[in-house]
């Protein structure tokens, strides 16, 4: 009862973060482009307002005129009904953070640990593990506070920060199992991104709004930071996307130099990113997009593809699979494969995610989930931990393939 209940939790807050992860990275994308393409008022109206850029946008059948003022209106005071985006961020962290604890956290012993990887104990890979969310965002923070002000601040903010994920990455696959390793390192650049808006932009926007209504003149420090945290945040989105992405495909993380995989993705994600808002900002100047910075994206992809490439079989690998090929792929030899491979973490006393492969009437109700998972995702066994070959996955496969027979 205990797994389905965690079944229903991992569905029911997986929902509920993509809802709100979608409503986040919405709106933070569209406040990066409305902000990119905003020029300069042209109407004395609106300069005598004190707007400081204006957007005219069409959508829907109906057309836009967005108006920023970089302090405040000079026409009217602040209004009560102020709208604050920081919920979709809140939101989207507490279910991203409630996910990895039912998934990673009460299962760390298998989903967090690999021990051919580290070998430690289940309660010190989950220390480790929350330890990375927060030793991030201490050393990020302190890098943009200490950094961030100097001449080409924003530069060396960006390679330093730069630097510090790529080792973060390398440690994490040093650590964790190589899925658990990719998904951390999403998380902990998730969790600098709500943190941002948590401690930096959103109470600098109240302090200034604060200031505001006091008839002060706002400290323009808060403005800074807000921008800062706010530009780094959208250079993170994809970089996020793709390493929370990346736990479905077991031959991204699977190989020896699996960290290095992980910082060309987020690498690739954040060159992508950066054509897209600087385009925006072009478009206004009536300049020519730099999509050359989402080609460089895209060729490290394409190079990511041909480095993970499977390399052709061997003679003797060929050999192999044609002579167990013409054996018949039947319930006995699947049987004892599955008895090596899968009944320690499938059986009567057992059952990980309500899958019991003890009996032939659990492994005939379940054939689509084994042929699914261990012949065509190769997912399963997790991290491999019971050395399944590929030569046995492939005799699952022909079994599944010819009936699934369990007599």
């Amino acid at each position: 009862m205990e797994a389905y209940l965690l079944d229903w939790a991992n569905v029911l807050l997986r929902w509920v973060h993509v809802i709100t992860a979608i409503a986040w990275i919405g709106s933070s994308f569209y406040f990066v482009l409305l902000d990119n393409s905003l020029s300069a008022p042209e109407g004395d109206e609106l300069k005598a307002k004190g707007v400081d850029g204006e957007m005219w946008a069409v959508h829907g059948g109906g057309f836009y005129h967005s108006n920023k003022y970089m302090v405040a209106p000079r026409w009217r005071p602040l209004p009560d009904n102020l709208h604050w985006s920081y919920w979709e961020s809140y939101s989207t962290w507490l279910t991203g953070f409630g996910l990895f604890t039912v998934l990673y956290l009460f299962n760390a012993g298998s989903f967090l640990v690999d021990k051919s990887t580290h070998d430690w104990s289940a309660g010190a890979a989950i220390a480790g593990s929350l330890g990375f969310l927060v030793a991030f965002w201490v050393v990020y923070d302190l890098i943009c506070r200490t950094l961030g002000q100097r001449r080409n601040g924003d530069l060396i903010v960006g390679l330093c920060v730069l630097a510090f994920v790529v080792f973060a990455s390398w440690l994490a696959c040093q650590l964790f199992a190589g899925r658990a390793a990719f998904l951390l390192v999403g998380a902990m650049l998730a969790t600098a991104m709500s943190a941002n808006v948590f401690f930096w932009i959103i109470p600098g926007q109240r302090t200034v709004v604060a200031q505001l209504r006091a008839g002060e003149k706002p400290d323009p420090i808060h403005g800074q930071r807000g921008k800062q945290r706010s530009v780094h945040n959208t250079y993170f989105t994809l970089p996020v996307l793709i390493a929370m992405l990346s736990n479905h495909y077991g031959w991204l993380y699977q190989g020896r130099n699996n960290w290095l995989v992980l910082v060309l993705l987020m690498l690739a994600g954040a060159l992508i990113r950066h054509s897209f808002v600087a385009r925006h900002k072009a478009h206004v100047l009536g300049q020519r997009a730099p999509w050359e910075f989402a080609g460089a994206g895209t060729v490290v992809l394409i190079g990511l593809a041909v480095w993970l490439a499977p390399q052709p079989p061997s003679a003797e690998q060929v050999a192999q699979a044609q002579a167990l090929a013409a054996k018949p792929a039947g319930y006995a030899a699947v049987r004892a494969v599955i008895d090596q491979r899968c009944v320690m973490c499938h059986n009567a006393q057992l059952q990980q995610k309500n899958v019991a492969l003890h009996d032939a009437e659990g492994l005939k109700k379940n054939a689509l989930n084994v042929y699914q998972q261990a012949a065509v995702l190769k997912l399963m066994p997790l991290n491999n931990a019971t050395q399944i070959t590929d030569a046995e996955r492939e005799l699952i496969k022909r079994w599944y393939e010819a009936g699934a027979a369990v007599q």
